[in-house]
């Protein structure tokens, strides 16, 4: 994959970002699996996410929360030693549920959720999110913007006519990781972004990391 160039324009460091927004998901644990499907299930690939180490299943659940459901919610793999459930805050209305906007990984205190797959319903105890805004990225990466996992970043359109979008991105540093913005559908609506588009990311605006749990490396 070509490396990102980064720039300096005025003091500032910058590079363009590729987006991905992302529709309601799960990330299930193996037992989970098992329960919704088949004792030894395993997942079954429908295509690579950039993010190497993850992928879109070709299976899917249904989400029942007290006000409604959500029919064909992908999977993300692989399996997780956590069960996640990430909605935008229209899903998460439409299934009446208080979802908080968390890290990916940081489930302490979340809302449970009931899943049905084809052979049972599992009631998650806890797990459901909205998650924050954030940028996927590289060790490599984070050392040509000089900043570290935690921070948080400024992304905007063009670096010429700057029309801000978001001030308060979270960076995700991993070995894992390649370099990509990720919202949820109510973010890219909001912004008129759509997956395949890119934005700038700005050093200038690195915020100190919030105060709170650290999360998973899952995320």
């Amino acid at each position: 994959m070509k490396r990102p160039r980064y720039k300096q324009q005025t003091g500032n460091t910058w590079v363009r970002v590729p987006v991905s927004i992302s529709p309601a998901h799960v990330h299930l644990t193996p037992a989970v699996i098992e329960q919704l499907f088949c004792d030894g299930y395993r997942l079954h690939e429908k295509f690579r996410l950039l993010q190497p180490t993850q992928y879109s299943a070709k299976e899917s659940i249904t989400l029942i929360g007290p006000h409604g459901r959500l029919e064909k919610v992908p999977i993300v793999g692989p399996p997780r030693s956590a069960n996640q459930v990430e909605l935008s805050q229209r899903d998460a209305h439409c299934l009446g549920i208080e979802a908080p906007a968390r890290r990916s990984g940081d489930l302490e205190g979340t809302p449970g959720i009931l899943i049905e797959g084809p052979r049972a319903r599992v009631l998650l105890e806890s797990g459901v999110i909205r998650a924050l805004r954030h940028v996927h990225m590289s060790p490599l990466d984070a050392a040509g913007l000089g900043v570290k996992d935690q921070d948080r970043m400024e992304v905007s359109t063009e670096r010429h006519v700057r029309r801000i979008l978001f001030r308060d991105v979270l960076i995700r540093v991993s070995a894992d990781y390649r370099l990509e913005l990720h919202l949820d559908t109510d973010d890219g609506t909001a912004v008129g972004l759509h997956s395949g588009d890119s934005v700038i990311l700005r050093k200038s605006a690195v915020l100190q990391p919030a105060a709170s749990a650290a999360a998973s490396p899952d995320a």
